[in-house]
């Protein structure tokens, strides 16, 4: 059973995704502007929240959880996080506990990790469909 298991870990770490949020203008704009021949499986954050191992992908990829983190989310602000010590545990229990928390789009290309929608960052995605 843990070969079965690992063996599913492995195919889920190779595998093309865009982590987003289907209500997201800017998201929606980022998928349209793809490439047609992209090879990406989409997972939808609130429909399908992200699991532990999903996010901790993520983080050994992205080296951290607060790489992550979206300060720019208005539960941030409301919560007044931003006024507080995060520790990475802190953000790892946050982003696990709210969809917003996580920094969008998130796409893993190749086992590499794109986040969030600055014009640099979106550049190097289109750079690495250009590669695939």
């Amino acid at each position: 059973m843990a070969n079965e298991f690992s063996l599913q870990k492995e195919i889920i770490r190779f595998m093309d995704k865009i982590y987003y949020l289907a209500s997201c203008d800017t998201c929606r704009k980022i998928i349209k502007s793809l490439p047609e021949n992209h090879n990406l499986s989409f997972h939808d954050i609130k429909q399908n929240p992200i699991t532990e191992t999903e996010l901790e992908q993520m983080r050994e990829l992205s080296g951290s959880y607060e790489a992550l983190f979206s300060k720019k989310a208005q539960l941030y602000k409301s919560m007044d996080l931003k006024n507080k010590n995060l520790t990475e545990a802190d953000y790892k229990k946050y982003i696990l506990e709210h969809y917003t928390f996580l920094s969008r789009p998130v796409f893993i290309i190749k086992n590499k990790i794109y986040i969030g929608n600055s014009q640099q960052n979106m550049h190097q995605v289109m750079l690495a469909f250009a590669n695939v």
